[in-house]
């Protein structure tokens, strides 16, 4: 059993038509813990179910759980993640014309196989600062702190698992993929531009839906940062964007 945290309006109809929002890690065996997130409660005010997939390879049930979303049993990674997001349909939550994704850094993996693998699953996907070209991450500066969660490109047994867990190299011609925002910054030393760049640019190539998706890019700072003002920034232009593409009546654009 994946733990699943989902956080809705008191008095909200069960039939589908509320947006929802749900993100993930799973890597480096770290659990989301409770905790008050201003970025979060953004959403919440804006009557969104917000929901955390507490997927393998993260810490929640112990080192156990952690391994089993490592190297070759990744894909439970993002397994675990599309079976919490199809739960929320099922259970009539939201639907998949109203739920939006969300990965960040290794969530990269998470939400970019996800939507490789069940695109009609999402309205929306946000893939931040996210590994999204595993096969070629060992090239940059970081990539070697990466190889104890998800192999090596210089050892056979690895090589499969990193073809496995490449969102970039998954992404077809002509599938019918979600609206996707990537955000990336210009000095970010943990995954490089050019990574999520890459993934943005053969989605826009590839993608037959006619949704939008957008290369966010901050030009200052890098995978994260202390300056709140550039924080909010990002994310009422993300969040913006995602609830636009669910419809959600307050984002619409004004009518002339």
């Amino acid at each position: 059993m994946v733990p699943l945290s989902i956080i809705y309006p008191k008095n909200m109809k069960m039939d589908g038509s509320t947006p929802a929002y749900i993100t993930g890690y799973g890597g480096y065996g770290i659990s989301s813990t409770p905790r008050f997130s201003n970025r979060l409660s953004v959403l919440l005010e804006q009557g969104v179910v917000v929901a955390i997939a507490h997927v393998r390879g993260g810490g929640e049930k112990g080192e156990n759980w952690h391994k089993d979303g490592m190297k070759a049993k990744k894909p439970n990674t993002w397994k675990d993640f599309i079976a919490c997001s199809e739960y929320l349909v099922d259970q009539k939550y939201t639907s998949p014309s109203k739920l939006i994704g969300n990965g960040v850094s290794m969530g990269g993996v998470l939400i970019g196989r996800a939507i490789t693998e069940r695109p009609d699953l999402f309205a929306v996907a946000i893939a931040e600062v996210g590994m999204t070209n595993a096969l070629r991450s060992q090239n940059s500066a970081n990539g070697d702190n990466q190889i104890p969660e998800i192999g090596s490109i210089k050892k056979a047994e690895d090589i499969k698992s990193l073809i496995e867990m490449d969102a970039q190299s998954k992404v077809k011609k002509g599938v019918k993929y979600p609206a996707v925002i990537v955000r990336t910054g210009m000095n970010d030393s943990r995954i490089t531009p050019w990574e999520p760049a890459k993934f943005a640019a053969v989605l826009q190539n590839s993608t037959a839906s006619e949704k939008p998706v957008l290369l966010y890019v901050n030009y200052e700072n890098g995978h994260f940062t202390s300056d709140l003002d550039v924080v909010f920034k990002e994310y009422s232009d993300i969040f913006a964007f995602a609830l636009w593409q669910v419809g959600h009546p307050k984002f619409q654009p004004a009518k002339k």
